[in-house]
């Protein structure tokens, strides 16, 4: 499956700012969910990334932007370490939320999933969101799935109801003698979340309650596949388990999602991995999660219709870079509000940022504050994304910029650049690009 067009990430190690003195980028440290603390990323040359994707039965929200605009700015500071990036995203275009919706709607599920696939990448490419290499639908890794339940019931860890209408395959969830290390959560809060986000406790014949699906029986009505053990389609943790495996490899470095994921989605997935592989005690060596999005204190929900769209924001004229700016106003792992004051910040702070650009002066000052609310902004996104310290920065060097000077007029990025821009300008410029993805010409 392709993805959506590349951005331009430009470089602060760019030819043009040689003579700047500067302290070059910080190593990045997140905060891990398995083991509860912020750590140091430990990369190779190639930082390897999964990040689970939607199930595109309706548009993306900012709930979804949030996400994946956390992963984007992981992998900016990636880049600007020095890494190339192996980036991984599922999207699970085949799952029972799709059907109930396609249903609901009168619509073929595979048109809907198509449409609201296209209506995504158009998300992401008017975001600047770097895109994943391997872009890969649930479909298009079923014979990879059925190899890997294949090796689960090899090995003991997945068994097959016995004498039942639909002979379900189900995943032993203590196979690794670790489980639950990912999550952290307590047996009574697992039980829980397993009820709540699509598990099934109650289902005859399982041997424990929190055993979860990996090969769901063919249905009449619903798409299947032929596999040794009976035609089915996948569960949904060991989609993601098998296309991680396949394109990075046990242990790569970021496994990542929404908080909600953490239990039963991440926990589920690494125990697949985990019990698949020889030798892999941990699929990732981080796991990271985003925290939810509210709209006016009330989390944003489909059962609740109070979602905020990135494609009617961007139709009514909201510039992205605004977007992005809302959704950095607060640390990634909070749970946090949007709404209409957020967003009317956000603006505010974005044309402050370009009229500072457009009024900067090249002088030896001027490239001296440069080179420090670089350094700034680079320490504090490496220190476990702490975008609040970043906006901080910028705006103490903005204000002094417009504080010295003139402001003059600026309407947008494209007039910047036509007027052409000091050395510190389009340093700043180029660093609020490269590591935050927010365009300032």
């Amino acid at each position: 499956m392709y993805s959506w067009p590349e951005p331009e990430v430009p470089s602060l190690a760019d030819p043009r700012f040689a003579d700047i003195e500067q302290p070059g980028p910080a190593p990045l440290r997140l905060y891990d969910t398995a083991d509860q603390k912020v750590e140091p990323v430990k990369a190779g040359e190639e930082a390897r990334m999964y990040v689970c994707g939607i199930t595109p039965y309706d548009a993306t929200h900012l709930g979804h932007a949030a996400t994946y605009l956390t992963f984007d700015l992981i992998y900016r500071q990636l880049l600007d370490n020095g890494h190339t990036v192996h980036y991984v995203q599922n999207i699970t275009d085949v799952d029972d939320p799709l059907f109930e919706r396609a249903e609901r709607d009168g619509v073929d599920w595979r048109e809907l999933g198509t449409d609201q696939i296209n209506l995504f990448r158009s998300d992401m490419e008017n975001l600047s969101v770097i895109p994943p290499r391997d872009y890969v639908g649930a479909m298009e890794a079923v014979g990879e799935v059925v190899e890997m339940v294949q090796t689960l019931l090899d090995k003991g860890a997945a068994y097959q109801l016995v004498g039942d209408e639909y002979p379900d395959i189900y995943f032993r969830k203590n196979a690794t003698g670790h489980f639950g290390y990912e999550s952290n959560y307590s047996a009574e809060q697992m039980a829980e979340f397993f009820a709540e986000r699509g598990g099934d406790p109650d289902r005859p014949g399982k041997e424990d309650p929190l055993d979860a699906l990996l090969w769901r029986a063919a249905r009449p009505g619903e798409p299947s596949w032929d596999a040794p053990f009976g035609a089915g389609r996948p569960g949904w943790h060991i989609e993601c388990s098998a296309i991680a495996l396949n394109r990075l490899g046990g242990g790569f470095d970021i496994q990542g999602g929404g908080s909600d994921l953490a239990f039963p989605h991440h926990e589920f997935s690494a125990a697949h991995a985990e019990a698949a592989l020889d030798g892999c005690s941990r699929m990732a060596g981080h796991y990271v999660h985003a925290g939810m999005i509210a709209l006016d204190g009330v989390k944003m929900s489909k059962s609740l219709g109070n979602l905020v769209f990135v494609s009617k924001l961007v139709a009514a004229g909201t510039d992205p870079s605004a977007i992005r700016l809302g959704v950095y106003a607060s640390h990634y792992r909070s749970d946090r509000d949007w709404s209409d004051e957020v967003l009317a910040v956000a603006n505010e702070r974005l044309s402050t940022w370009r009229r500072a650009v457009a009024a900067a002066e090249d002088s030896d000052s001027d490239i001296a504050a440069a080179a420090q609310v670089v350094s700034r902004v680079r320490s504090a996104l490496a220190d476990d994304l702490d975008t609040p310290a970043a906006l901080a920065a910028v705006d103490a060097w903005a204000g002094k910029v417009l504080e010295a000077g003139s402001p003059g007029a600026v309407d947008g990025p494209a007039e910047t650049q036509a007027r052409g821009l000091s050395t510190a300008a389009e340093y700043v410029a180029t660093a609020i690009d490269a590591l935050m993805g927010v365009k300032l010409r």
